[in-house]
């Protein structure tokens, strides 16, 4: 433990928001500096503003790192520690770090913005309509021969000023720190339009710019809002039920075991059981559920829930979920920063910091385009020495060359459709940790399933009872209910629950002198009489009186039908059979249906029971392969085995049990996360609801968002190739490269905000 300890004191982790990124290639500077700071291990830089960090805490603190970020030109909106923003928190803050970024904060929401200025945050879209506005006025007038010309002159001006406002900002920002960006190269090519003369082509290449920035900055902003409405799900205070009384509070102050009441069509405030009244609650904001959900109060209402991950559905509820027409009272399980609600803004929101395959590839690839692109710009600035025409022609076509080949369209086309799969997932119950699983799940071949909770209910209801000899059908099972009473083991509690239910009112008697064979049944006293029931290696070793050939064979016929069989004996007598099984989703044939006609090639199951067990389960479901008999380290290597079969293979499970299959699978996918804090953190992908039919929408999710990713590759990578040599060649000048570099850029983003419109 010492050593575990001292591991975290040594190394820390922080998600940090920030606002002010102007472009992906500034967020990409950010992320390299840092890494380059003495003490930082990794960073990694999303240009949505999320930057997650891990760093040694001997060599540098946090509070180093937010200066570095703030000489970045960067707002500073929330750290780790300082979650109130997320939970809408409404106490006055008392550590020094959180009062500094609640005044950064409250800056940034007024005039602070990087692209922000006396009209707020619209300041830059404002600045380009007007800059659009006056380059149009003064292109009118200068037709009309009694207007003097110094009046368009002035009007250019003014176009000039508004256009150029944000890039002369940027540009000398970026100067100063020794980069050479594009708005560097806008703004020297718009003063040499204006000292050849022609104003107005000057005035159009920074309209274009700008608004081209604007409108940019406008559809990411978009993407961040889908997110960041997770974070306003939660409401601010809560009704505090203490001593009769009822008083409204901050959810802050809010402590496990207190009482909460809920009114009709109001919003939950915390994580919780339902200790009073009944109600159906729309849970679509946290689990994606369509049809709202039926709560019930818990049995026991003085028992404290915080530490079961075990609560049935039915009397569960979770922090910004929607009751529906009935009051419940409600027992606060979980302090509003532990929240399923709040873990699940935290991990979208380190999601947008993991990068995808692509995007790695696309940022490998500008590592050695950039250096290229300026080698190519140099040597077409020295073209008037080789060819007959004067500097200032290679100069504006070294110019061109230059805004030609930024990458802006290819270094924002994978971040944007991530941010955007992310955000939509979310909505849809959804959780996709990053742009690593939100690829891979769409280039699925296999998926291999845990049988028990996963393709089955994962309760056993008891489906048969099989009297043998002259014994009723009512009184074995009033003898198999009195001994199996007496047992704890989930077979034990089935035989009793749906037993009870089969006799109704009838009286059942005490057994006694319980003794249990592991592995094989149980042993009792029932009045005079000695009572056994197990399967048959019970029987095995425990004396002479074997099962007949003919009762052996009808319990192998039950169990080859997936039932797990158990016999019952009265001292020397062989009384009956009883069957259960833990059948399958009601819901599991249609979607693996849906999965087969999606060209999920194979559906694997990976179970501990017998092979004849998953043979029927998967017969009944329509899987391609059930694998029985195998325990949690033999389930890793089918998944090896699997993987080398198939390119690409996911597990499904709950994320408990399954954790090492689904760390050894290409994505891990967790069933049921909003209940199981285990399940949250150790799976790639987890499906909110413990319902296996959100699957289809998540992998097709995944597909379109693979398939926009490529889209813009194309389309980033092909205007490039287009435009070097229109540019070099004289076809294009600067004003036509500004038009579709800036035109390339606004559509990858606006093709990758279609995947927030995806429908299941």
């Amino acid at each position: 433990m010492r050593t575990g300890a001292s591991i975290l004191d040594k190394y820390d982790h922080k998600l940090i928001e920030v606002e002010g990124f102007r472009h992906a290639r500034h967020a990409r500077k950010v992320e390299e500096s840092l890494n380059r700071l003495d003490g930082v291990l990794q960073s990694s830089v999303a240009v949505s503003g999320m930057i997650g960090l891990e760093y040694e805490t001997a060599k540098i603190d946090e509070k180093k790192i937010l200066k570095f970020l703030r000489k970045e030109g960067l707002n500073i909106i929330t750290t780790e520690v300082d979650v109130e923003r997320y939970l809408k928190k409404t106490s006055e803050d008392t550590e020094p770090l959180k009062e500094t970024n609640k005044k950064e904060q409250d800056k940034g929401e007024d005039h602070n913005h990087p692209h922000g200025g006396v009209f707020g945050k619209k300041t830059e879209l404002i600045f380009s309509i007007i800059c659009g506005a006056l380059l149009g006025i003064g292109f009118g007038l200068s037709y009309v021969e009694s207007i003097p010309e110094w009046v368009s002159l002035s009007l250019y001006i003014g176009a000039y000023f508004f256009g150029g406002y944000f890039t002369a900002k940027e540009a000398v920002e970026t100067v100063a720190k020794g980069g050479f960006e594009i708005d560097f190269l806008m703004l020297v090519a718009a003063i040499g339009a204006a000292i050849l003369g022609e104003w107005a082509e000057g005035a159009l290449l920074l309209f274009l710019f700008s608004l081209g920035h604007a409108l940019e900055h406008y559809a990411m902003n978009k993407a961040r809002k889908s997110i960041a409405a997770l974070a306003d799900l939660a409401p601010k205070t809560a009704l505090l039920k203490k001593d009769g009384k009822t008083k409204e509070v901050g959810i802050e102050k809010l402590s496990i075991g207190d009482i909460i009441v809920v009114k009709p069509n109001s919003k939950i405030s915390a994580d919780g059981v339902v200790i009073n009244g009944k109600s159906s609650v729309n849970q679509a904001p946290i689990t994606g559920e369509s049809v709202p959900v039926d709560k019930v109060p818990v049995d026991d209402i003085s028992k404290e829930y915080s530490a079961d991950d075990e609560i049935n559905d039915e009397n569960r509820v979770f922090a910004g979920t929607i009751n529906g027409n009935n009051t419940l009272e409600i027992k606060v399980i979980k302090e509003a920063k532990d929240s399923t609600l709040s873990r699940l803004v935290k991990l979208v929101n380190e999601a947008q910091t993991q990068k995808s395959p692509t995007q790695l590839l696309t940022d490998k690839f500008e590592k050695y385009f950039v250096p290229s692109v300026l080698i190519l710009v140099g040597g077409l600035l020295l073209a008037f020495l080789v060819i007959d025409e004067p500097f200032s022609a290679s100069f504006y076509r070294a110019m061109a060359v230059l805004v030609a080949a930024s990458p802006c369209a290819l270094a924002i086309s994978t971040p944007s459709a991530v941010l955007s799969g992310v955000a939509r997932a979310a909505r849809g119950g959804v959780l996709i940790k990053g742009g690593r699983p939100l690829e891979d799940l769409g280039e699925l071949t296999a998926i291999a399933f845990d049988k028990t909770g996963t393709l089955t209910e994962g309760k056993p209801k008891l489906t048969k009872v099989v009297p043998l000899g002259n014994i009723e059908e009512n009184e074995l099972l009033k003898i198999a209910v009195a001994v199996e009473n007496l047992s704890d083991h989930p077979l034990a509690k089935a035989v009793v629950r749906d037993g009870k239910k089969r006799l109704e009112a009838t009286e059942i008697p005490d057994a006694s002198d319980l003794e249990a064979v592991l592995g094989k049944g149980i042993k009792a006293s029932l009045g005079g009489d000695k009572i056994y029931v197990g399967n048959l290696d019970l029987y095995e070793d425990l004396d002479d009186a074997k099962p007949s050939e003919e009762i052996t064979s009808k319990v192998r016929e039950l169990e080859s039908g997936g039932n797990t069989t158990m016999l019952i004996r009265r001292n020397q007598e062989y009384i009956g059979m009883i069957a259960l099984m833990d059948t399958p989703r009601e819901a599991a044939k249609e979607t693996l249906g849906k999965l087969k006609e999606m060209g999920i090639k194979r559906m694997i199951m990976l179970t501990g029971d017998n092979q004849k067990v998953a043979d029927a389960v998967a017969k009944k479901i329509g899987l391609t392969d059930a694998w029985g008999s195998l325990l949690p380290e033999e389930k890793v290597d089918a998944i090896k085995k699997l993987k080398e079969e198939e390119s690409k293979v996911a597990m499904v499970g709950d994320g408990v049990n399954d954790a090492p299959a689904m760390a050894n699978s290409t994505v891990g996918i967790a069933m049921g996360a909003a209940g199981s804090d285990v399940a949250l953190e150790t799976a790639d992908i987890a499906l909110m609801a413990d319902k296996l039919e959100t699957l289809p929408f998540a992998i097709g999710l995944s597909r379109k968002a693979k398939a926009i990713i490529k889209q813009n590759l194309w389309v980033s990578l092909g205007i490039v190739a287009l435009l070097i040599p229109a540019t070099i060649f004289g076809w294009a000048n600067i004003g036509i490269a500004v038009v579709i570099h800036e035109g390339s850029t606004l559509l990858v983003v606006f093709n990758a905000l279609r995947l927030l419109a995806y429908k299941k």
